[in-house]
């Protein structure tokens, strides 16, 4: 008798252990997928481009916001949109905003100052893609390729579509991910930050 309810107790812990893992698993795999996902090879055009805003310093991008940027002009550059739209507010101390920073590095990558907008809000990617949201309903825009690091993709493609923005994701995998161990930090940090946004919102 004794032996019988303890197998019945380790197959509730197993079944209650498989109810746990199963939705972080089946996040994980989705995570990875997105980021080896590239919209742009699906998309030929949208309204705007939309890069996330990352760390700067004294308004000199860092070298992870540096690769979105980078990317973000060579989308615009293939024309795959008219218009970029840096994101990102200011840290306390900082003198100036990561949109700011990024719009300032674009020209000197030759991107035209009519073709570039901030939107210098948001300390959140939440908070900044609902800024966004608001933008680009004043200039029409509907769509938008979303630059960032590729595990970012799917939470950033969710977060975009539940604020209205027709998002296609289009990562860099440029100083975003130098080594393997940087890779699987950033994947298993967005399996569960994507499970906490699709669970509590932002």
């Amino acid at each position: 008798m004794a032996s019988g309810s303890r197998r019945r107790g380790v197959l509730v812990a197993l079944v209650l252990l498989a109810l746990v893992l199963l939705p972080i698993v089946a996040s994980g795999v989705a995570v990875w997928r997105a980021a080896h996902t590239d919209e742009a090879s699906q998309v030929d055009h949208a309204d705007v481009i939309l890069v996330l805003g990352a760390a700067q310093y004294g308004g000199e991008p860092s070298p992870i916001f540096r690769g979105r940027l980078d990317h973000s002009a060579l989308l615009y550059e293939r024309g795959f949109a008219d218009r970029i739209m840096v994101l990102g507010s200011r840290q306390e101390g900082d003198r100036f905003t990561e949109a700011e920073a990024g719009a300032a590095y674009l020209l000197t990558q030759g991107v035209p100052s009519e073709a570039l907008h901030t939107s210098p809000r948001g300390s959140t990617t939440f908070e900044s893609l609902r800024a966004a949201a608001v933008e680009m309903r004043d200039f029409g825009f509907d769509s938008a390729f979303l630059v960032s690091d590729p595990w970012h993709n799917l939470r950033l493609r969710r977060m975009a579509r539940d604020l209205g923005i027709e998002g296609y994701v289009s990562a860099t995998w440029q100083s975003a991910a130098q080594s393997q161990s940087t890779r699987l930090r950033g994947y298993a940090r967005e399996t569960f930050a994507y499970l906490y946004y699709r669970v509590f919102g932002a």
